[in-house]
């Protein structure tokens, strides 16, 4: 019943996230109200998660709904990209990077957008990760329970094998009905912490 895969989740996670970078000032911008904007953007955001829309057809189609000059399309861009990758947890991302030293495999599993791997590359998840799975590349997304056993499949692991650290209880419920250990990620020390309690009560 050992612990043989750690598995992490990216935003929120190893990225710390600065929800006052986007959308931001853009609905007073644009003169529109908070709701109204963020019911333009939903639907296509639900569907570049699943890989349903090319990061230069998303982009084309919120010109299009806020009728928005090239010019504040280039400035959006930025500054939801700014926002997406956010600050790297650099206490969470070394703890992580440290678990294949001891014989366990680190995977992540995300919820994501197109161009969200070149877009996160200089966090250097590609080297510390066995696996990184995007759902905008494969068309799932949590808490979708394919999702988490494609992860498992991928990592070569069984469902009781694998800790799992996510910031959205949904995630985290769903990695539990998956039969995953799954914890809610509320701060760095106290997540490592339940990671590590886990993985030692589980004989690794």
């Amino acid at each position: 019943m050992a612990i043989r895969a750690v598995v992490l989740d990216i935003g929120g996670v190893l990225e710390v996230i600065d929800d006052s970078i986007f959308p931001g000032s853009w609905p007073e911008r644009l003169g529109m109200s908070e709701q109204d904007f963020a019911a333009q953007l939903r639907p296509l955001t639900g569907d570049a998660t699943l890989g349903r829309l090319t990061e230069t057809a998303l982009h084309a189609e919120w010109q299009r709904r806020l009728g928005l000059t090239h010019g504040q399309l280039a400035e959006m861009r930025a500054d939801c990209w700014r926002w997406y990758v956010g600050t790297l947890d650099r206490a969470l991302f070394d703890w992580f990077a440290a678990v294949r030293s001891r014989q366990l495999k680190a995977g992540i599993l995300s919820n994501s957008g197109p161009g969200a791997r070149e877009a996160e590359r200089h966090h250097g998840f590609e080297d510390v990760a066995d696996d990184i799975v995007y759902s905008h590349e494969v068309g799932l997304m949590k808490p979708d329970p394919a999702a988490y056993a494609l992860t498992g499949a991928r990592l070569s692991v069984e469902p009781h094998e694998v800790v799992f650290l996510d910031d959205a209880p949904l995630n985290v419920e769903g990695a539990r009905a998956a039969g995953w250990h799954a914890v809610h990620h509320v701060s760095t020390p106290e997540s490592i912490a339940e990671l590590e309690r886990i993985i030692a009560a589980e004989g690794h």
